[in-house]
């Protein structure tokens, strides 16, 4: 079998790159408008997030909601949304108060449960005034993005897919990559002086990868930013999804509000919501923490990007956010999903897919398939092999926070990977694990020749292929 060297000969990544907004822009400045794209003038695409692009692809390999059961979404970001065990009961019902009818305020009252969880016994406190209310977590990205000046950004690599189109969008904002999987704060606090940055971006826990920074390191990275006048703008979305060895430590959760000295003085935005924790993704209703100049200039600009959160899922929300109620579907998430998470890796390990770095949280498992034989050894090609057998993956690319889509995506640190979601229910990922296996023990019995084409550009016959 070829081995591929460069995207222009591999198949799957010809049909990654005539996705919109998927062309390698060249020159020193992105192009306004790409000619190739360009259906009403003056707009550019900034190109799909990577679970649209799965999506995409999956329904032109046959994939549909009505036939959904029949597959197995490995590339889900967001968790089951059903009864999980132990856990207090889901909402089944909403009740429609008539104030619940008007425009809902901009500003909420999520304040209590991070004084309580995090900040108890400390002089400085949230109040309403330290939260923004926001329709979903890009929506929170992008009111951030949109008050920021003209500064030097850093993230890190490999991250949230959703980084790469604000970082893209909003132009004022530089990217300047770092390529770790673990937080290395001495080469920050060089990157920091050195190249004058000032906002630093990233999830944590960690998505895709998985990894998490807690207790002393974490405690660290919020007094770096306090020292420096670095802003630290952290993605809190998967703090309950931590999984500890300790029965008695089923219930922590991990975040930097615990470490902030003043509110409204220490430069800490924190990102959140009820979609992962609280497996509500379809409310979308999130939330910023930060001082309070940040959030009157965040409420300022949702006026004007997208209007505001829901206000009868608002309501809602009120009586989840409790702390007895917190504690205990934190507790119960924890020990689901922790079973889920070692049923998975047990089960990847027979047909020799080991995870070098298991997940210590979230719910993604960040593979590597270097190891495989060409061309199953590449994220983009392993995916569409994977949806021949109807399960959906996100090759790792996409993790490669790459807003100009400059580099060959053979060169990029992210290329052999994949990220798996153990989000699903359980049924749903042992049929994802076994279309894996299906494909790996077909390249052992028939040999390569059969795989890197005959890939489905869209639905239909055999003329679609490339």
């Amino acid at each position: 079998m070829k081995q591929f060297k460069n995207e222009h000969e591999s198949e799957a990544h010809q049909i990654f790159r005539e996705q919109a907004g998927h062309k390698a822009r060249g020159g020193l400045v992105p192009q306004t408008t790409n000619p190739d794209e360009e259906t009403v003038p003056g707009i550019e695409h900034p190109g799909s997030t990577g679970v649209i692009y799965c999506s995409d692809r999956a329904m032109a390999n046959g994939f549909s909601y009505a036939s959904s059961h029949e597959w197995s979404n490995l590339g889900q970001g967001a968790p089951e949304v059903g009864n999980i065990p132990g856990a207090p009961p889901r909402l089944t019902s909403i009740p429609l108060p008539t104030d619940s009818l008007e425009y809902a305020p901009t500003t909420g009252a999520v304040a209590h449960l991070y004084n309580t969880t995090y900040r108890q016994g400390k002089r400085s406190q949230y109040t309403y005034e330290n939260v923004c209310i926001v329709p979903g977590g890009r929506a929170s990205l992008s009111r951030i993005a949109a008050v920021v000046g003209d500064v030097y950004c850093s993230y890190q690599i490999p991250d949230y897919t959703a980084y790469n189109q604000m970082l893209g969008a909003f132009k004022r904002l530089v990217p300047v990559p770092t390529s770790k999987y673990r937080l290395d704060l001495d080469q920050l606090r060089k990157d920091i002086r050195i190249q004058g940055l000032e906002v630093v971006l990233m999830s944590n826990p960690r998505n895709p990868t998985g990894q998490v920074v807690r207790g002393e390191e974490l405690k660290e990275l919020v007094q770096l930013s306090r020292e420096s006048g670095t802003n630290l703008i952290l993605d809190e979305f998967y703090l309950w999804y931590i999984y500890p060895e300790n029965e008695a430590e089923f219930g922590q959760s991990v975040s930097s509000a615990e470490y902030i000295d003043d509110v409204n003085d220490d430069s800490v935005v924190i990102v959140d919501g009820l979609t992962k924790n609280w497996c509500l993704s379809g409310f979308r209703v999130c939330w910023v923490l930060g001082p309070k100049n940040l959030i009157t200039a965040l409420s300022q600009s949702g006026s004007f990007l997208d209007g505001g959160a829901n206000h009868l899922l608002q309501l809602a929300a009120i009586p989840l956010l409790e702390p007895e109620h917190v504690h205990a579907e934190k507790v119960a998430l924890q020990k689901h999903f922790k079973h889920k998470r070692d049923h998975v890796l047990k089960r990847l390990a027979c047909p020799g897919l080991k995870v070098s770095v298991p997940p210590q949280a979230t719910f993604y498992i960040w593979l590597n398939l270097e190891h495989l034989p060409a061309p199953l050894n590449n994220g983009v090609t392993f995916f569409e092999e994977l949806l021949k057998e109807k399960c959906i993956d996100v090759p790792g690319i996409f993790f490669d926070i790459n807003p100009l889509h400059r580099c060959n995506l053979f060169s990029s640190p992210c290329h052999h990977f994949i990220r798996l979601s153990f989000g699903p229910p359980i049924e749903v990922l042992d049929m994802g694990v076994d279309a894996i296996a299906r494909v790996l023990k077909r390249a052992k019995k028939e040999g390569m020749h059969a795989f890197g084409h005959s890939y489905k550009k869209s639905l239909g016959g055999s003329g679609d292929h490339v």
